[in-house]
């Protein structure tokens, strides 16, 4: 006499297949935050290194702001925070689709936060831009 309740249950395949397609989605996200993380952190050394050439190539006769060595150094700091917040929650997003008792769970959106971050670094940039010419004022 067979037991039921010993036999494997039989995949769906369009249960297998969602998965998958749901699994490749969760890639490609995790791709465009590289892109993402590895393009912040890129501008933000760039902003640095622009601004030290234009100090060495005038030989020091323009002071470049300290807020760009901050604005840069801000960058790679938002850069590498998204890639490790981006590598967690992948591997998060893969274990929910593993179970088979995936529920959608409403959460705040990374890339909002991002652009909120974004938009923070740059009013502190125009802040500095504007607020430069006056404290060099004699």
């Amino acid at each position: 006499m067979s037991d039921a309740n010993s036999m494997p249950p039989v995949p769906n395949p369009g249960t297998e297949l969602a998965k998958e397609r749901n699994r490749a989605a969760e890639e490609r996200t995790l791709m465009a935050w590289i892109r993402t993380a590895l393009s912040l952190i890129g501008f933000g050394f760039g902003i640095d290194r622009i601004v030290a050439t234009i100090d060495q190539t005038l030989g020091g006769a323009v002071n470049p702001v300290r807020l760009s060595r901050i604005l840069g150094l801000s960058f790679v700091a938002l850069g590498t925070l998204a890639l490790l917040f981006a590598a967690l929650d992948h591997r998060h997003q893969l274990h929910r689709i593993q179970r088979n008792d995936l529920v959608y769970v409403s959460r705040h959106s990374p890339s909002l936060i991002v652009a909120y971050v974004l938009a923070f670094l740059g009013a502190i940039a125009f802040a500095g831009i504007l607020i430069s010419p006056l404290v060099a004022a004699p």
